[in-house]
């Protein structure tokens, strides 16, 4: 069959990578892709979000099945575009609708439904730019640290942790009144503050049944240590030590089944991934966050582990069956490591020239922001590579990540030192 990845990052270049392995795969098309997914796919210069564009390209391509890699597309409707139009809607697509992608595109929403439906997650209120008086009295009760997160869509880096009453009050008002996320933070969830570690679960699902991939820890803050500001992802880990059996029964029986269940009672026709983020409070499983789509870099942790045929899972899910599948997953380990530019998460410059672009195998380069400049590749984003080890321990991997992340260079070039380091030694 012929398949479309809409997407250009480093999760859509590890989706690819994967895809192409399976014999179900006769073609294998990436919209816009990046240099990387060009070495395993054949990359289309049409935008995530240009639907009209995909859609001729589909019929053009005869495209069976789509997978939508990021969430932009996702909130905008694809899947509603292409099912309301009688030439597209047969094929097979991997993304939840409009109103399924709410759960991402919407924080408020999500908290809703997680309510609604008995999912354990922190307590929230959400206020608007004229609530701003009462937002301020409601964190005046809030006891530090206290969480603030913008309703929409804000590239990963909308949440903010304040330790005090003072400083939420100062970051609520520039989120509300100065907009600091734009029209994602019109409106905004004052969050409770959950001490535990977190864990990246995704699931993949035909809206009844599902199977759950990999599971993995994702590094957010820039610097090491977990310091510094939150960024999209600066590395990810799986498998992830604390997640034991015990807990991951928990999170399947407290999480995943009330969610789908939820989905169902809702009227909720969801075909596609759910990213569950998982705060792990002394083994009870709380939900910080849903996304609708794969993690980015978790992507490029999880998709090295997994043995089955992921187009076979993927087919299912669009045909709804399914029902009685299984998934296989490799015991090994892997590490990713995020290479950024510098100045990342703020300003940083593009077109850096990349050296030392080899072939690592096994250990895997992914192409996150790259671009093709001539014969060179340069840097277009702000996480430009994303490098992932695999080894039967977390320090056989981590081993291969860095030595293979010593290797790459251009002018500027950052990545974290200790991705792992904290669970080298975890004790459960």
């Amino acid at each position: 069959m012929n398949i479309l990845i809409i997407g250009n990052g480093g999760r859509e270049h590890a989706l690819a990578w994967k895809i192409r392995q399976s014999p179900r795969c006769s073609k294998l098309f990436v919209a816009p892709g990046n240099p990387g997914t060009a070495q395993v796919a054949e990359n289309v210069p049409i935008a995530a979000d240009d639907f009209s564009k995909l859609g001729e390209f589909c019929i053009a391509q005869s495209i069976s099945l789509l997978v939508v890699g990021p969430e932009a597309p996702l909130v905008k409707g694809i899947r509603d575009y292409f099912e309301q139009d009688a030439a597209l809607k047969h094929i097979l697509i991997v993304g939840p609708g409009k109103v399924g992608a709410q759960l991402e595109g919407s924080k408020d929403f999500s908290k809703q439904f997680m309510v609604r439906n008995g999912i354990p997650t922190a307590k929230a209120r959400t206020f608007m730019a004229a609530e701003l008086d009462q937002a301020m009295d409601y964190i005046s009760t809030c006891k530090p640290p206290i969480v603030l997160k913008a309703d929409g869509l804000a590239a990963g880096k909308g949440v903010i942790i304040s330790l005090s009453q003072t400083e939420a009050k100062a970051v609520i008002k520039d989120m509300l009144v100065n907009k600091k996320f734009g029209e994602a933070s019109a409106k905004v969830l004052i969050e409770e503050f959950l001490n535990g570690i977190e864990v990246s679960v995704f699931v993949l699902t035909d809206g009844k049944d599902y199977v759950i991939l990999p599971e993995a820890k994702d590094y957010k803050r820039i610097g090491d240590g977990d310091t510094g500001p939150n960024t999209g992802g600066m590395g990810a880990v799986s498998p992830v030590v604390f997640a034991t059996p015990t807990f991951m029964k928990r999170v399947e029986d407290e999480v995943v089944k009330p969610t789908i269940a939820g989905l169902q009672k809702d009227g909720i026709d969801y075909k596609g991934f759910i990213f569950v983020g998982i705060m792990n409070v002394g083994g009870t499983p709380y939900v910080i966050e849903y996304n609708a789509r794969m993690g980015d870099p978790e992507t490029q942790a999880v998709m090295p582990r997994i043995k089955s045929d992921l187009v076979d899972l993927l087919v299912a899910v669009g045909e709804g069956s399914l029902q009685g599948k299984t998934i296989e997953i490799d015991p090994d380990h892997a590490v990713t490591i995020a290479l950024v530019s510098g100045g990342y998460p703020g300003d940083y410059e593009k077109g850096k020239v990349i050296g030392g672009l080899g072939s690592y195998e096994p250990t895997l380069v992914f192409h996150a922001g790259t671009r093709q400049q001539q014969d060179k590749v340069v840097t277009e984003g702000g996480r430009v590579l994303a490098v992932s080890g695999k080894g039967s321990s977390l320090e056989d991997a981590r081993a291969k990540a860095y030595a293979v992340a010593g290797q790459i260079q251009w002018d500027g070039l950052y990545f974290r030192k200790d991705i792992g380091q904290d669970l080298l030694n975890f004790k459960i």
